[in-house]
């Protein structure tokens, strides 16, 4: 630990700090001391995380410290208390300007990140330094809930509601601990992210989302996602104290568009008529109820009141013209295909038609609130709430303020300077509300008009931040440049900022700038040359090149997910894909959230295979890849830029915000010191910060290196190169030819290499593996495959293992001896005291203790093996042949029966962890913990009745059959033929029981050791033959493209009499295995 003191203040550092770590903390105290707001960029890998933390919790607690100060000299009355330590070396901070301060003053922080993921990462930064603050990290319920109950509802709304609607009549026993758990000592103490808090809201059952926010009062820093701060409605939900705090934003290149987006709405016609739809149902069923055996009104208003439901009929059916008359306001205009754009205080007048003004907001979203709450709480058939909700939020945003009658105007033309309303057609209609609400009635399906009110400028939202009263404001990113440019945009002072450099060496960077392929052709993304065939044509080849130079992972990043998919498109047809892919195996970024860990890690293992000479990532800018994602060292040695990912100029809203700056940067001329940028310098600056956050993918720590390659004519333009961040633009490199740039960077790489060497590469058991028979050759000798990662599965890609079989003679041994080392050795795990389970319920329980990651890591390596583009059938081929192959192993030798059940089992509970992530895919996480837990309490109680009522859940699934063929294995043999018997009666199909299946373990071993002395063939006939001569296309079935040249095959005649015994006996196993 390193004591340093920046600004009078000491801050403890975990290293000796960098110079570039010094002066940021220097930045960082002199916006805390001055209470001054700053815009900090410095480069990923400088430690601009850990310096944050550090610099903020140093001046705290020297804030705290001169409090203390200031008390001890009010108690001496001018007294030093230490001679050679005046109190006037202890700092000025307690006075805080004028205004005398107390230790409740001490400043709260508030620390911002895009997301949860980046809020972990910081969280583990905390805990490497020696500052121990209370925090406490703010989640919403989906993210923090765990009662189950409210859980299982799909849409967030609902949850919403019915957690209030528990929490109000104490009906969730885990609220109901929040008090007294709040208090625990290790609790307050203890630095945990939202995972930390689940585990422990699980463990003490206790409500991890109330438990939070009873933290968040107490505590010193509280960590939070950006959208929590910037959006006012979050803020109040969450009720977020700002008065005196410190605000920080990290990775703050997001917060512009956060910031637009948080107070920006689209209300769609299905939004209006799904919101009509569930009042139309209210008035109904309250109507029945008022008019049930003639009660009186007071009567009806009584049970309203009693079922939760505090507003009358009559406001209900107000609410419902509202509706009606704003969904005839919206749909009153015909739009071109461009829309119809409106200042933003036309919303005033918009709402005025269906009678929503300063004067009714409050009683409309009163009553929105209460209908939305009642309706989600009730059972039955889902009510899709939240059109209501959106409305309700809607009305927020807009009527925000409570100003006088006469200071109105000047009120809604100061909420709506930033804003623009525009309608146009809703031309999604046909595919997405018909799939949304499938009991919704016909006329929720029509075309209508979008109300569009959308935020040009963050500045609203940042300025609103300062009206809170805030300390300062910190911005911090790597990639924030220009920096004046975002300052400008934010529209509030930034007297502190910095733009700093790197921590890296000359010699950790190569950037070029490539305006031509190898074949000579101009490389552009530019509209008019995208997709020229003879442009893509020179893509492919410079990508296809620069693979083979660029070691390890190579990162391709496409300006759009149309462009990216096209091109690569063209490349599988015309034989680029294939030459990269010999090379590097490509993997590709999905544009949806649902398989991107599974295609992650499938890069990431190839990258780490010790087999493989790296793989290729493509995706695109402003994608989740380009966005925070660790590339280090060898899974980002190259970044290759193939255009400028300029926004889509012909998106409305695109066009709106450029007409909106141009028209506000016109109406800056005539005010002194404002100025706006222009529509223009917008659109260039969102391309070059793009860019510049995927270029920030390659450099990770101070010891990383790595080449950047900018493949795109328009980077030559030195006004385009001054938009690179300035730790990047020194070593920018102008070529006039390809050649060049290979021999360059195969030198940059050569040199690298050399003086920062790296430790050797782990091999990713899941994709790729080395079986190394051992050197010592003692007989019946169990060694396991020498692995280096800390655990492995068996190998999944039978060609890493051949070569090591090759290089060993396999006639070194005699008798059939040999050949059971081979496939002991071939089979068997990396840790040789990891203790196998005994049955395939031992293997539930063991993986259910792991908190069923273990099926959880099986899925996604099962997916992330068979990720690459090309070779996916490839790969699939080579399974199938696998598992085949290795049954036939270890059934061909004729020693021990040992190695077959040792295998068998262990293939057993591998089948098994199949099975409970295939489960946990089908099932909702209730009705999956229910199933597991049936199955362990089965295992205790032997109770097969029990496990059938549990197991009924599995049929409200499409999937019974499945599934209950799946349980099938976990089924004990006495057991088994009454469970088929119930399966048949519930889905119409067996599992498939033969006698056989009852048989216990020990019987079935009698059965097989018979079986085998039966037919066992005279001794020395086939023993040498078949230890000294491996025939390959046994280990997989005949798989052409394993076949070694350099193995024998045996003689027919010597390996028939053991293949038939095998035969028979592999039937009978190969069905046990399937079950």
């Amino acid at each position: 630990m390193t004591s340093l003191t920046l600004s009078g203040v000491t801050v403890k550092f975990p290293f000796p700090p960098y110079d570039c770590q010094k002066e940021y903390m220097k930045k960082v105290i002199e916006c805390l001391q001055n209470k001054v707001n700053g815009v900090l960029e410095s480069p990923t890998g400088t430690g601009k995380t850990l310096c944050l933390l550090c610099a903020t919790l140093a001046w705290r607690d020297h804030f705290k410290d001169s409090i203390s100060a200031r008390k001890i000299a009010q108690r001496l009355g001018g007294e030093e208390m230490f001679p050679n330590t005046p109190l006037s070396s202890w700092g000025t901070a307690a006075t805080d300007g004028d205004k005398p301060t107390y230790y409740t003053d001490v400043p709260k922080i508030i620390y911002a990140s895009r997301t949860h993921s980046q809020l972990a990462q910081v969280i583990n930064e905390l805990k490497n330094s020696s500052y121990r603050p209370k925090v406490c990290v703010l989640g919403s319920r989906e993210q923090l809930c765990i009662n189950p109950d409210v859980m299982r509802q799909e849409s967030n709304h609902v949850k919403v509601h019915m957690c209030r609607a528990k929490v109000s009549t104490r009906s969730c026993l885990y609220y109901n601990n929040v008090e007294e758990k709040s208090t625990d000592k290790d609790l307050a103490t203890s630095i945990l992210d939202v995972e930390d808090l689940v585990k422990y809201g699980n463990k003490q059952r206790v409500c991890p989302y109330y438990l939070s926010r009873s933290l968040k009062q107490q505590a010193d820093v509280i960590f939070m996602p950006y959208n929590y701060l910037l959006d006012p409605k979050s803020r109040r939900a969450h009720n977020i104290e700002l008065n005196g705090a410190v605000v920080i934003f990290d990775e703050a290149h997001n917060v512009e568009k956060t910031c637009e987006e948080s107070t920006s709405f689209d209300l769609t016609p299905y939004d209006v008529t799904s919101a009509i739809n569930a009042v139309d149902k209210l008035l109904l069923e309250q109507a029945k109820e008022a008019s049930h055996g003639n009660s009186a009104t007071e009567d009806f208003n009584v049970e309203s009141l009693n079922s939760g439901l505090k507003i009358d009929i009559e406001t209900i059916a107000k609410i419902k013209q509202i509706l009606l008359d704003l969904e005839a306001a919206i749909d009153s205009y015909e739009p071109s295909d461009k829309g119809i754009t409106k200042p933003g205080i036309f919303i005033y007048e918009l709402l005025k038609k269906a009678h929503v003004t300063f004067s009714t907001k409050t009683v409309v979203c009163e009553a929105l609130e209460q209908i939305s709450g009642y309706l989600s709480g009730q059972s039955g058939i889902f009510l899709n709430t939240s059109g209501l909700q959106k409305l309700a939020d809607l009305i927020q945003v807009v009527f925000c303020g409570e100003p006088s009658e006469k200071e109105r105007e000047k009120q809604m033309q100061s909420n709506t300077t930033h804003f623009k309303v525009h309608i146009h057609r809703d031309t999604s209609y046909h595919m997405k509300k018909q799939s949304n609400d499938v009991w919704a009635p016909s006329s929720s399906k029509k075309q209508g008009n979008i109300l569009s009110y959308w935020c040009f400028s963050p500045g609203f939202s940042m300025q609103d931040l300062v009206n809170q009263s805030v300390r300062c404001i910190i911005l911090t990113s790597g990639t924030l440049s220009p920096l004046s440019s975002f300052t400008s945009e934010m529209r509030i002072e930034f007297p502190v900022s910095l733009e700093n450099s790197h921590v890296i060496e000359r010699d950790q960077i190569f950037v070029s700038i490539i305006d031509r392929g190898p074949d000579g052709v101009h490389l552009s993304s530019a509209f008019d040359r995208r997709f020229v065939p003879e442009n893509m044509t020179s893509l492919g080849n410079t990508v296809a090149n620069l693979s083979r130079v660029v070691p390890h992972g190579l990162l391709v990043f496409f300006p759009s997910f149309p462009l990216m998919t096209k091109t690569l498109d063209f490349w599988r047809a015309n034989g680029h894909a294939d030459r990269i892919e010999n090379v590097k195996p490509m993997f590709v970024e999905p544009k949806g959230k649902g398989t991107f860990t599974e295609v992650i890690d499938g890069y990431y293992s190839k990258v780490n295979c010790s087999a493989s000479k790296g793989a290729t990532f493509f995706a695109v800018c402003r994608g989740k890849a380009s966005e925070g994602l660790d590339f280090a060292d060898t899974f980002g040695r190259g970044v290759i830029i193939t255009g400028l990912p300029f926004p889509p100029k012909m998106d409305p809203r695109v066009i709106l915000k450029m007409q909106f700056l141009d028209e506000m940067s016109r109406k800056s001329q005539k005010v002194p010191g404002l100025k706006y940028l222009s529509g223009q310098e917008w659109y260039r600056q969102q391309a070059f910060r793009a860019v510049n956050q995927a270029i920030g993918r390659v450099i990770r720590h101070k010891e990383d290196y790595g080449a950047i390659f900018l493949c795109d004519q328009r980077f030559r333009n030195s006004d385009v190169r001054a938009q690179l961040p300035s730790w990047v633009r020194p070593h920018v490199r102008l070529y006039e030819g390809f050649g060049n740039v290979v021999r360059d960077v195969s030198q940059f790489f050569r040199v690298a290499q050399k003086m920062r060497p790296m430790v050797e590469k782990k091999v990713a058991p899941e994709s790729c593996g080395t079986a190394c028979l051992p050197d010592t050759q003692s007989s019946g000798s169990t060694s396991c495959s020498s692995y280096q990662g800390s655990s492995a599965q068996k190998a999944k890609v039978l060609d890493a293992h051949l070569p090591s079989l090759k290089r060993r003679r396999l006639n070194e041994h005699s008798g059939a001896n040999g050949m059971a080392r081979i496939c002991l050795e071939y089979e068997c795990d990396v840790q040789e005291n990891q203790r196998r389970p005994a049955n395939l319920l031992d293997a539930l329980e063991r993986g259910d203790h792991r908190s069923v990651k273990d099926a959880d890591s099986l899925m996604g390596e099962e997916k992330a093996s068979h990720l690459s583009t090309l070779s996916l059938q490839h790969d699939k081929r080579m399974d199938d042949e696998l598992r085949g192959g290795k049954r036939k192993i270890k059934l061909v030798q004729e020693q021990k029966l040992r190695v077959s059940e040792d295998v068998s089992e262990e293939s057993k509970a591998t089948r098994a962890k199949r099975f409970l992530a295939d489960m946990k895919k089908s099932l909702s996480q209730v009705s999956y913990d229910c199933v597991v837990q049936s199955l362990q309490t089965y295992k205790t109680t032997d109770d097969l009745d029990a496990l059938l009522t549990e197991t009924a859940v599995l049929t409200e699934y499409s999937s019974t059959h499945r599934l209950l063929r799946g349980i099938y294995q976990f089924i004990r043999p006495h057991h088994k033929k009454r469970f088929d018997e119930k399966c048949q009666e519930l889905t119409g199909q067996g599992c498939g029981y033969r006698p056989d299946h009852s048989l216990t373990k020990d019987e079935r071993k009698a059965v097989m050791a018979k079986s085998a002395t039966d037919r066992r063939p005279p001794v020395g006939v086939a023993s040498s033959s078949t230890c000294s001569q491996l025939n390959t296309q046994q280990l997989n079935q005949g798989g052409h493209h394993l076949t070694q040249q350099g193995l024998r095959e045996p003689q027919a005649a010597s390996l028939s009499p053991p293949l038939k015994t095998q035969s028979k006996i592999s039937t009978f196993f190969s069905s046990s295995q399937r079950r």
